[in-house]
């Protein structure tokens, strides 16, 4: 079993995380001890961004991929228990179950339980969005 950092790698569909969590600094804290969930956007998702510019400021790409991270191992059936959950960014995501989906604020979950040595991995369609004015997912209740 790899860590989060090396099962992002590997992962043909994550590619543009993989560079995102490099050009953040962020390959220890993908490699740290855990636990931690993270929220992977695929190759897809980081399309769909209308400002490629987040990926070239390094401050900006880290509290983006600081809001895709949750301190403890949060499994797919544990989400579908809870309204939110908190942020490394301090900021708490949003949790829903639409139509028998997972959506996490603005994303799909397309794929759960990832199992990695320091926590776990969960894939979405779509890139959280921390610093748009209002879209911070303050759901209140965490």
């Amino acid at each position: 079993m790899k860590d989060i950092f090396e099962t992002v790698v590997a992962d043909g569909s994550l590619s543009t995380l993989a560079e995102a969590l490099r050009n953040a600094d962020f390959i220890d804290r993908m490699k740290g001890e855990g636990p931690i969930t993270l929220f992977a956007p695929d190759d897809e998702a980081f399309k769909k961004l209308d400002n490629s510019e987040m990926l070239a400021d390094a401050g900006k790409l880290a509290d983006t991929l600081s809001y895709h991270v949750v301190e403890g191992k949060l499994t797919g059936d544990e989400m579908r228990e809870r309204d939110c959950s908190p942020t490394l960014n301090g900021k708490n995501l949003t949790i829903k179950v639409k139509h028998g989906e997972l959506v996490v604020d603005n994303a799909k979950v397309v794929k759960t339980d990832i199992e990695c040595t320091n926590g776990v991995i969960h894939v979405i369609d779509s890139v959280f969005r921390p610093l748009l004015s209002g879209w911070y997912g303050d759901c209140g209740c965490c």
